[in-house]
């Protein structure tokens, strides 16, 4: 499962030779780049690299596409947008706009998470078409959703406790608070929907008290939020970072609760043909996602050096085979798209990590 870096962005940033407001903007987007980079990681953890065959739902519970070719269509039209986008981000670092290049690396994050999702269910939906499989079948609880929402709440609660007070701006505690509270109505919705169809009385009764367990630890915390935010002081800053544990705790238990195997479902049984077309478009999502991840370790490796360090013209170098690997990732998955095959030899879809 991936992790967070988030711990270390502030204190690794280097202060000499660097103006004050652009080392601002450089511990941003090195904040910018653990977060994304774990987003990417986690999504490819749950999608490519599960052993596992499933469809993947939307946050309205339907599918993310009703056909292969959809799928196919919307992951080609996404990398053309990741091309764009990898050259949008290099040529800002090159003319010193770090806020710019955060912008559209967040940009990127969302794609190369789309991306992946449209991916993995052309994925399902090619092996499950094959002679010899047959479906998914729905659980009470969809596990990628449920875990998105705790990893998103996980790295909202970790800026707050990593966030210098100066450096807690009201738009921050602002995205702050929306991104918990959007989190974790996905996550109520999905435990009352479980509650309501569970026929378990355990069950019933257990998601409802994780969700008001849920609930009134998110009420202290957004309440400590509001305070820093029209009160700023090390002492209102503290509670936040006291009282986003609970939260952490009680989303984690929920979650924990919701993924047990008996929630799930089943995975969809596949035939030898259809593993064969599913390793193939997952493999090529997965050498998207990996140069996706080296592009943004590399633009964390620019952020945190003065362009007069000695190792700057490395890091500056790695940056360009990373995007340049972002490209030839892009055309190995269409291609895999395209011919439901695979352009080359690939490993088995769960016998790596891109952590």
């Amino acid at each position: 499962m991936a992790s967070s870096g988030s711990g270390k962005s502030d204190s690794e940033v280097p202060t000499s030779n660097i103006p004050s407001g652009s080392l601002q903007q450089r511990k941003r987007l090195s904040s910018v780049c653990d977060t994304c980079k774990s987003k990417m990681q986690l999504v490819a953890d749950l999608l490519l690299l599960s052993s596992e065959t499933r469809p993947v739902m939307t946050a309205d519970g339907v599918p993310v596409a009703e056909t292969f070719e959809k799928c196919r269509d919307t992951v080609i039209a996404r990398t053309k947008e990741l091309s764009i986008i990898t050259h949008d981000i290099q040529s800002q670092l090159n003319m010193g706009k770090f806020t710019e290049a955060g912008e559209r690396l967040v940009e990127m994050g969302n794609l190369v998470v789309s991306l992946t999702e449209f991916s993995a269910h052309a994925a399902y939906l090619a092996a499950v078409e094959t002679p010899g499989s047959h479906a998914a079948i729905p659980g009470l609880v969809d596990r990628y959703k449920v875990t998105r929402c705790r990893h998103e709440v996980d790295q909202t609660c970790a800026v707050l406790r990593v966030t210098p007070l100066s450096d807690l701006t009201p738009q921050l505690l602002l995205e702050i608070s929306q991104n918990i509270r959007r989190n974790l109505t996905t996550l109520t919705e999905a435990s009352s929907l479980a509650s309501e169809k569970s026929k378990d009385r355990f069950a019933k009764e257990q998601f409802k008290a994780s969700v008001k367990c849920m609930s009134t630890s998110a009420t202290a915390l957004l309440a400590c939020v509001k305070e820093v935010k029209t009160s700023p002081s090390e002492l209102t800053r503290n509670r936040c970072v006291l009282f986003s544990g609970p939260l952490v705790q009680a989303v984690n238990a929920l979650v924990g609760f919701a993924t047990e195997p008996h929630f799930l479902g089943k995975p969809a049984n596949v035939s030898t043909d259809g593993k064969a077309v599913q390793t193939a478009v997952l493999g090529g999502a997965m050498s998207v996602v990996s140069a996706c991840v080296l592009l943004t370790q590399g633009l964390r490796d620019v952020s945190q050096h003065a362009e007069n360090s000695t190792q700057m013209p490395t890091y500056r170098e790695r940056l360009r085979q990373s995007a340049c690997a972002v490209s030839d990732g892009c055309t190995l998955l269409s291609q895999a798209l395209r011919e439901r095959s695979s352009p080359r030899t690939l490993p088995p879809v769960n016998s790596h990590s891109v952590n």
